[in-house]
């Protein structure tokens, strides 16, 4: 079990409306839109939850990954990551969610890179609360430096 956080910072957002097809504010303001249900056959014209999770976990894991490269005094020249959240039935009125992690690092090695993603696997905060929990799949790409 992770041991509770000494909390420095608390999002707080609320859900008003038919949930998945509603609308969602952050108390601070910088968050404030109409959601729609991820339907697979049209495009959204609305953000869901399964993007606004998509888009903390890649900035989270990013983050991660260059905290873990820094840690292990490994200079890169710059990372990004990719979240793909996909969201389905697992049974009758159940549903779960599944990550694919894209991780693109540059100026370093596979095998350095492999090593930086284990590593920020353990420090990212999205990653620790998912864990055993949805299927995670982390795919790294090594980018190494080309010389002119």
């Amino acid at each position: 079990m992770t041991a509770k956080p000494k909390v420095f910072y608390t999002a707080t957002a609320t859900a008003t409306g038919d949930g998945r097809n509603g609308h969602v504010a952050s108390a601070d303001g910088l968050i404030d839109m109409d959601l729609v249900t991820p339907n697979p056959i049209t495009t959204p014209k609305k953000a869901n939850p399964e993007l606004l999770f998509a888009s903390g976990y890649s900035a989270c894991y990013n983050s991660a990954f260059q905290g873990a490269a820094k840690s292990m005094k490994v200079h890169i020249e710059g990372s990004s990551v990719t979240a793909k959240v996909g969201i389905g039935p697992v049974s009758l009125h159940e549903f779960a969610l599944t990550v694919t992690l894209k991780v693109d690092a540059y100026g370093i090695d596979q095998a350095t890179a492999q090593a930086i993603a284990d590593k920020a696997d353990q420090m990212c905060p999205y990653s620790n609360a998912v864990r055993g929990n949805i299927e995670v799949k982390v795919e790294v790409t090594a980018h190494e430096a080309v010389d002119a």
